[in-house]
């Protein structure tokens, strides 16, 4: 069994990086660089915000009112901040198992542009739909739609850091903790993203604790209809994830968040649980079923020990609150899974 003193052990050298990234980022008004990372003028609530959202400078000039939601993953940041109620539209796939009953009503008071979804996952929407919002800012950058184009219709974008490519440090909770900083600072909401990062903190430490087998692990993304399968690697907040819990991802040596992967390197991986992400488009039994057609993955030992997990996308990707909520279903999973 993992020992409960390597996960914590893991997770206090975690927090004491994490501190010292949280002072760095006060004196300088903002979060940590990266995606919905680095700003400047933000100190005491301050604007115009001016903020560095992947390679791109973004000029926040007053606290946002008119928000459009093109990625499902920065409902629960901005629930919890208090600031939902400023999303005046939403495209993409938003699955219920996300939410609870309560946050579902509020979601659904909220006007759907576009559910297209290709089967990789992406959002199919044209910027004419999005400006026709008249948003100031736009949360998520589908294909299709521009930075400058939004940019001269009186929109600003901010993407998750995981998304801005080009990462290369190994993953941590820190990058969660940057994003809901950096919304705090946006919405003028210093004081709620305290306090929400201060809950996640707990709910994580409390995670690490709980007794499983697993050593390894390998976190796949199925595409709907039996089409690639894609891995995940040392950028991917799945390490992160894996790295709380005490358990290796088998394809953190690689560079990428995520790739398209062949049987053959997860064959020779053998890793000891395999999570599958999806969108929720399809019933998790079919998405299994088409995945496993490969008949040379049936042999993985996590498919014959019924060792798959199937989790929703945001529970693992990007950074925001879900992650955490990812984090305890993978967590009490893995203990359901420890013998009597």
């Amino acid at each position: 069994m993992t020992s409960s003193l390597s996960r914590r052990a893991v997770l206090t050298t975690l927090a004491g990086v994490l501190g010292l990234g949280a002072a760095a980022c006060t004196a300088r008004g903002g979060a940590s660089e990266g995606g919905a990372g680095s700003s400047e003028g933000a100190a005491g609530g301050g604007f115009p915000l001016t903020l560095t959202d992947c390679d791109a400078e973004v000029l926040i000039e007053a606290v946002p009112e008119r928000v459009v939601l093109l990625d499902s993953a920065p409902v629960t940041t901005l629930d919890g901040l208090g600031v939902l109620d400023r999303v005046v539209a939403r495209a993409g796939s938003f699955p219920e198992g996300y939410y609870d009953a309560e946050l579902i009503g509020r979601l659904e008071q909220i006007p759907m542009l576009s559910e297209d979804i290709d089967t990789t996952g992406h959002l199919q929407i044209s910027q004419e739909v999005v400006m026709a919002q008249g948003p100031d800012l736009v949360l998520g950058l589908p294909d299709g739609l521009t930075r400058e184009g939004l940019r001269a219709g009186g929109a600003e974008v901010l993407m998750p850091r995981s998304y801005c490519g080009g990462l290369e440090e190994r993953a941590s909770v820190d990058m969660l903790f940057a994003e809901i900083t950096t919304y705090g600072a946006v919405f003028d909401r210093a004081a709620e993203a305290e306090a929400l990062v201060a809950a996640l903190r707990e709910r994580i430490d409390a995670v690490a604790d709980l007794p499983h087998e697993a050593r390894t692990a390998a976190v796949l993304y199925a595409s709907a209809g039996g089409g690639p399968l894609y891995a995940y690697g040392a950028p991917s907040m799945a390490t992160a994830q894996l790295d709380a819990l005490g358990i290796e991802n088998v394809f953190a040596d690689t560079a990428q968040r995520v790739f398209e992967s062949g049987t053959e390197p997860l064959l020779a991986a053998d890793p000891d649980v395999v999570v599958v992400l999806h969108e929720g488009t399809v019933p998790e039994e079919q998405l299994l079923a088409e995945m496993l057609a490969d008949s040379q993955l049936t042999s993985l030992r996590a498919v014959q020990e019924e060792a798959v997990l199937p989790l929703l996308f945001n529970f693992t990707e990007p950074a925001s609150p879900l992650i955490v909520d990812g984090l305890e279903r993978i967590g009490a999973w893995l203990t359901r899974r420890e013998p009597a």
